[in-house]
């Protein structure tokens, strides 16, 4: 799911190729979009790369091509912010094994609760679609869930598209840890975190993409990656 901002500037640069054949400048849609600064549109742009619906073609100047629309043509609505924390029962969670029990525990079952960008922020679902049965020794204790990977941002670090990756649940993360972060309360995206000063900097694990950084107030941890499956 496209975010608002993301959506106008889609459907602003279609619609100008389809009139002229030619893509409008950054002038043109910071002024479309009532945007302050040429780079946030450089970061929609990214976004919209990232996430397959535009390409920018090479040794040409504002080379954009449109290469597929949002399912629905509408307006983005507003989300509710992404918070996976609502799981039933003791879905995904881990028990501390007890003084004197057996080592050997069932299969935990994680909810999937959606997809996560490996790339520029992308909308995570809160609903859950299925659940994925792992050993608790691929876990640890606490509470998990699990996301199916679009992009490929983190293939440097064997993150690939379409993996599930699982997280363990927790708001807090040290600097080097690949982890579920939260921006403006709108998009989560799946990065690894580093600490500079006082902010922080989300990190692509592919040269072809940007660090970004920001200040610590718009970041929100929202688990840590501990195990990945691939479907082969």
């Amino acid at each position: 799911m496209l975010t608002k901002k993301q959506s106008e500037l889609l459907r602003f640069i279609n619609q100008r190729l389809k009139e002229s054949g030619v893509p409008p400048s950054f002038d043109e849609m910071k002024d479309a979009l009532d945007l302050r600064s040429k780079s946030g549109i450089h970061r929609l742009i990214m976004a919209l790369e990232e996430r397959g619906f535009i390409r920018r073609l090479p040794n040409r100047a504002r080379a954009l091509e449109v290469l597929r629309l949002p399912e629905s043509s509408t307006p983005s609505t507003p989300r509710a912010k992404f918070e996976p924390s609502v799981i039933p029962g003791n879905l995904g969670k881990v028990r501390p094994l007890q003084a004197g029990e057996e080592a050997e525990r069932s299969n935990v079952a994680i909810p999937v609760m959606g997809r996560i960008a490996a790339g520029t922020p992308i909308s995570a679902l809160q609903t859950r679609s299925h659940s994925i049965s792992l050993p608790p020794d691929l876990l640890g204790n606490g509470e998990h869930y699990a996301l199916e990977v679009r992009g490929d941002s983190m293939i440097e670090a064997g993150i690939l598209d379409g993996d599930t990756v699982v997280i363990k649940k927790q708001d807090t993360a040290e600097s080097g840890d690949i982890v579920v972060a939260l921006i403006d309360e709108e998009e989560a995206t799946l990065k690894r975190l580093r600490k500079r000063g006082a902010s922080i900097a989300l990190e692509a694990a592919n040269p072809a993409y940007e660090t970004r950084i920001f200040g610590p107030d718009r970041v929100a941890i929202q688990g840590r990656l501990v195990s990945l499956v691939r479907k082969y």
